[in-house]
């Protein structure tokens, strides 16, 4: 059931595709943990330090390029991002 101007089925879909774009996003760090980890970071070739590389397996990254990459914002769907009433009001 619908309410709106959505159509039927419409709540569902939104889900869906919250939980398929979270899989997506588990799987591909489960990915990048499988890699070995680098002595030297693959942006500036600074060491690595082994504390590191034990505590975070695949760790491609030094603290400093990894707070870098960490600072920069991270653009991810809303939960109500489909089909919303407020979007097509705009």
């Amino acid at each position: 059931m619908a309410g709106g101007w959505a159509r039927d089925g419409a709540v569902n879909e939104q889900i869906e595709a919250s939980i398929e774009d979270e899989l997506k996003r588990m799987k591909a760090q489960a990915r990048r943990s499988s890699i070995p980890s680098r002595s030297h970071c693959v942006e500036c070739e600074e060491p690595i330090p082994e504390a590191r590389r034990q505590a975070i397996p695949g760790v491609q990254l030094c603290t400093d390029c990894q707070a870098e990459r960490d600072a920069a914002p991270i653009m991810r769907g809303g939960i109500n991002r489909r089909g919303s009433k407020d979007s097509q009001l705009k």
